[in-house]
Formats: structure tokens, sequence, C-alpha cells
């Protein structure tokens, strides 16, 4: 079963990008979407359907902005919209699909580089979901949580540990939080399997930070433990480009 993760960053400019010929090609049986920035109405989905895929969108409330979608060639046995937490669902930044005992989620953590407020925000969210996805976990054991958590665990995972040590994104407080929730029993996919430095997931679209592979890696497949005697493999398809971001791909042999 091969899951791809991917913040798009714009839906629509990723398709415009030659998205939807890439995701022919690279045919994933799971692909998670953040920040698609579009309606349903702004969404070529007979395209996403002719290439043999179920699709499941979840947008934010406010146009052009957040939201999270879930697209598998499986049609899934449930669909999940939200945490049915409005000041979360309202952004679209949670969404569930279940296969048989196995849960996979497309989750869009919030960013905090805007201010104060939206670093309060930030960290809310990270202990509600945490809240969520522990109360979900009794009930769907089986999990797998992609998708944009907007956190570099450790100075391995960013270009620039030192000079980013006071920046969201790579503050000490949400470091700490991912070890908490990696202790409570996930496990980082990738990490977990790739040892070495210098893989990155997202860069700046400034002074070519891409082209000098000055990044962050803040995309994640997270899963639960449970899970770890079906990991296959996984990676991070840096040369893909329709986005600031890159797709990262898990790979679990059932």
């Amino acid at each position: 079963m091969k899951i791809i993760s991917y913040n798009v960053n714009g839906v629509r400019a990723a398709i415009n990008r030659g998205f939807l010929q890439w995701l022919e090609a690279e045919s994933p049986d799971v692909l998670c979407l953040q920040e698609i920035k579009a309606t349903h109405d702004q969404i070529p989905l007979v395209e996403f359907e002719a290439i043999g895929y179920h699709h499941y969108w979840y947008p934010a409330q406010k146009k052009g902005y957040s939201g999270v979608a879930l697209l598998s060639r499986i049609k899934p046995d449930h669909v999940e919209f939200g945490m049915g937490i409005e000041r979360y669902d309202q952004e679209g930044r949670f969404l569930r699909a279940d296969f048989g005992d196995l849960s996979v989620v497309s989750v869009y953590h919030p960013s905090g580089s805007s201010g104060d407020e939206r670093q309060a925000f930030k960290m809310q969210w990270l202990n509600d979901f945490e809240t969520y996805i522990e109360t979900l976990r009794t009930v769907r054991p089986r999990l797998i949580v992609s998708g944009d958590y907007n956190i570099c665990h450790r100075a391995i995972d960013i270009h620039d540990p030192v000079r980013n040590a006071t920046i969201s994104g790579f503050l000490p407080e949400e470091r700490e939080w991912m070890s908490a929730f990696l202790n409570k029993g996930y496990v980082d996919t990738f990490r977990h399997l790739v040892k070495t430095p210098h893989n990155y997931s997202w860069w700046s679209y400034r002074a070519n930070a891409r082209v000098n592979n000055k990044g962050w890696r803040i995309d994640y497949h997270m899963i639960t433990e449970n899970l770890l005697p079906y990991l296959h493999s996984a990676r991070i398809l840096a040369d893909v480009v329709h986005s600031d971001h890159c797709p990262v791909v898990v790979e679990l042999s059932f």
C-alpha cells in the first residue's frame, strides 16, 4: 500500500504545473493533500475520477485558504470530515478515511509564523489534536496520520538549526510536543528508516532555498506502533515540483 502526503499550496496552481499527469504516473493507493485552497466547484473532480480515484475534499470556510483532501483507488468504508471542533473544522484541517480496520488521516497543522496569536492557536491545536487522536485510537487502533505538521522535530530535520531556534516550526515547545506525541506510541516512518541529514520536504521561495537545499522536513507519515511490522519503505520526492513542499511517501506491506 503506497500512501503519499503532499501539501500542494493550492491544488489549482499545482494542476497548472502538471500535478494530474504526475499523479497518474506515480499512482499511489492513497493520496493525502493539504492546503488545497479551493472549494469543490473550483476543482476538476471528473479528471481525478478519470484516472481512477475516489476523492474527498474538506475545504476551509474561508476561500483560498487551508483545506485538506484524501484520494483513494479503493473506496473507503467510511469517511469522517473534521474533528467535531468548530474552530478547527472551519479551517478544513482534518479528514479521515477507514479501510477495514485501518484508518488514514490527512491533517494540516496550523502555522504560527504570522504572529503570536496564531502561534497560541497552533499550540492549543496541538494539545487538542493529541487528545482527539488518542481518543480515536481507542476505537481505531491502526492509524496512519499523514500531513503537514509544520514542525521540524530535530536538528537533523532543518538546514540551520541554530538560526531557526526561535522561529515557529522549530521552537522548543513545538519540538517537545512532537517528542511527547511520538512517545505515546507513534512512529515517524521516514526517520525510523532514514538516518541521514539533508532530507527536507519544504523550502522557502526566497534566496534560492530549494536549489541550495536549505529546507525543513515538516511533512510526515506517522503510524501507530502496531503497524511497524508492515513498514516497507519511506522516502521524500524532492525532485517533484508543483509546490513549495514536495510529496512524501510511505509504503506498507500487508
